[in-house]
């Protein structure tokens, strides 16, 4: 640090903090669609890894396609591939609820094995139709270089969508989930579905519909993904231990935890790995979250749910 000016150490922090902001944004909105699933269904899904993988792959069909058939629309794409990716990973998602998930309710060690056997096929299905090797979709050019607010510091500007398209992605979940009749429906649910059902709401409905929107999420992450890294088979998996780190750290069922979850460990993360290795940043942040799960096992910001 003794080799850094007062001005270099101020810009490569500021960076550094942005990085932080950008690993939150794409955690929380992997997290997103986990605590609903997660927190709202008690479903543990080992295969939301690869619904953010149908989302970027989604992207990529969709770059392809305009590239080689509407190249005049590649400025616009874009957009059109985020909702895309949105409603392919949530129908699929609403059809893995009906053929198996639906079964398996109140069997957590049950639906975690049968997702990470899902999570299996779903790789191999990658495998088959795009092959091994990772792929990335042409970004739009008002995606690529940086916005310069000083001389000396350089902001992503993909870093800065994903982190609008966060927030945006964030308040309509939240709209949803306690602002809607539906949200209120999925509520009940969870606390109590016996006397859910008594009262007229289709419990069957709300779950199908709850998973759908949980992997849509996902695939909006897969969207976001793919402007910072390219997509691979296992490119998921890869980040499902994150996300449910995530997930359980700030709180299962609770939306301000998981929010509050994932700005904690990217920004702890990001700074870190400015003074230590990045592998030992990452053991740092794991050691802290685990001490603190010892203290409070319900996580940050536990709802009292009645069963």
């Amino acid at each position: 640090m003794g080799d850094y000016s007062i001005q270099e150490l101020t810009s490569i922090l500021a960076m550094q903090g942005f990085a932080g902001l950008s690993l939150f944004s794409v955690l929380l909105l992997m997290a997103l669609g986990l605590a609903i699933i997660f927190g709202q269904m008690g479903v543990i899904n080992m295969a939301h890894g690869e619904f953010v993988a149908v989302g970027a792959y989604t992207t990529y069909i969709l770059s392809v396609m305009t590239e080689k058939y509407f190249p005049d629309f590649l400025s616009y794409y874009f957009i059109f591939a985020i909702v895309a990716s949105f409603f392919v990973a949530g129908i699929i998602g609403y059809f893995v609820e009906w053929l198996l998930i639906r079964h398996l309710y109140k069997r957590p060690l049950d639906t975690l094995l049968a997702t990470w056997g899902l999570s299996l096929i779903m790789q191999q299905i990658f495998r088959s139709l795009f092959g091994a090797r990772e792929v990335s979709p042409t970004l739009p050019d008002w995606l690529m270089g940086s916005y310069m607010p000083t001389d000396t510091i350089f902001i992503p500007i993909n870093g800065m969508f994903v982190l609008g398209l966060t927030a945006l992605v964030t308040f309509g979940v939240f709209i949803l989930m306690y602002r809607s009749t539906w949200g209120l429906n999925v509520r009940a649910t969870t606390q109590n579905r016996v006397m859910s059902g008594a009262v007229g709401i289709n419990t069957k409905k709300v779950d199908r519909m709850t998973f759908a929107l949980g992997c849509g999420i996902a695939g909006v992450a897969g969207a976001a993904f793919t402007t910072i890294a390219s997509t691979g088979p296992t490119t998921g998996s890869l980040y499902i231990v994150d996300t449910f780190m995530v997930v359980v750290f700030g709180g299962a069922a609770s939306l301000f935890g998981t929010i509050a979850s994932a700005f904690s460990i990217a920004q702890a993360q990001s700074i870190l790995e400015f003074f230590i290795s990045g592998s030992m940043a990452k053991v740092l942040t794991l050691l802290t979250i685990v001490i603190i799960l010892m203290i409070r096992p319900e996580g940050l910001f536990a709802n009292k749910v009645r069963k």
